[in-house]
């Protein structure tokens, strides 16, 4: 097999796994996810190590979906963070503090009244 033949091959195997990860972040599917996001560094990996001339406009092209997933994930990541905030939760807040004490959150939202 080609370099060229390879290397259009493993493009296609980006396009592909950038597809699903669009796919798994709208639908909000984990296990895709990782599974997409996997397959999309294994590409990444096969084209790094050798990439023919004539494929840059498609690793362009590919290249700005993959920033669109990227923001796409950004927005998720708000949305949860805001629903933890909301319900009084902080994704940063530490596990244990210097002294190697364990944090309890003292904010706390009450989401029904008894």
């Amino acid at each position: 097999m080609s370099a060229l033949a390879t290397s259009d091959a493993a493009l296609d195997r980006l396009a592909a796994a950038l597809a699903e990860e669009r796919r798994a972040l709208l639908d909000h599917d984990i296990e895709l996810l990782v599974r997409s996001t996997q397959e999309k560094l294994a590409a990444l990996r096969e084209l790094e190590t050798d990439l023919p001339d004539g494929l840059a406009e498609r690793l362009v092209e590919l290249a700005e979906n993959n920033r669109s997933n990227g923001a796409l994930l950004a927005r998720r990541r708000r949305e949860v963070n805001w629903a933890l905030r909301h319900l009084g939760r902080a994704e940063s807040a530490p596990e244990y503090d210097a002294q190697g004490q364990s944090q309890q959150l003292q904010a706390r939202r009450d989401l029904a009244v008894v």
